[in-house]
């Protein structure tokens, strides 16, 4: 199954980056792009959200410098950007992938394409992460660990169901009874002709 693919390589993501738990850590993808490139798509996705968790974690401090604060803000607006261009890519993988498939008649289409679920994948593995660190926090009361385990165990359960429903997706695909199509993410904000900002300047 694919997702049991994708889960593993997030959780080694997320245990590699936690091993210096820095945001301006070097990073080395160790899938090639080449031989193996959804697992290389799917690292360096993982990699993208690690780093802006730890980004959104640093950017709530109540005493943070002003200018930091504006820099730190301009890494999330491209990490979001760069999040954003991984899905696409992940998804431009599965269109190669299944463009061979005769779609039939009374196929249906879903709410989100397959990167999109992956996405949504990929957080949830720091969720997980991160709560089961909660969890077994030693310096927290025992009601602050009792209430993450509970947490973690939704969490858990989520994954499966979600993994699940990815693996069946993509199944529905590859057999022609659901289609892929895939619209660009058009940002706006970003974008000197479109963001009436950037426009004036």
């Amino acid at each position: 199954m694919f997702t049991k693919t994708a889960n593993r390589i997030f959780q080694e993501v997320i245990q590699k980056y936690h091993i210096h738990n820095e945001v301006d850590q070097v990073f080395e993808n160790p899938y090639d792009k080449n031989a193996q490139l959804i697992e290389h798509l799917l690292y360096r996705k993982c990699w993208i959200d690690t780093v802006q968790w730890h980004y959104e974690d640093i950017i709530r401090d109540p005493y943070i410098d002003p200018v930091a604060a504006l820099k730190l803000k301009r890494q999330i607006d491209a990490s979001n950007q760069d999040r954003t261009d991984m899905v696409e890519y992940i998804d431009s993988y599965f269109l190669e992938l299944y463009k061979v498939v005769e779609v039939k008649n009374k196929a249906k289409i879903n709410t989100e394409s397959p990167a999109w679920g992956v996405d949504r994948l990929s957080i949830l593995a720091l969720k997980v992460f991160h709560m089961e660190e909660e969890a077994n926090r030693i310096d927290a009361s025992q009601e602050h660990r009792l209430k993450c385990k509970q947490k973690l165990d939704i969490l858990l359960e989520q994954r499966i169901d979600l993994s699940k429903a990815i693996d069946q997706l993509l199944e529905d695909i590859a057999q022609g009874e659901k289609y892929m199509k895939v619209y660009k993410q058009m940002k706006m904000y970003n974008d000197e002709e479109l963001n009436p900002v950037l426009r004036k300047k």
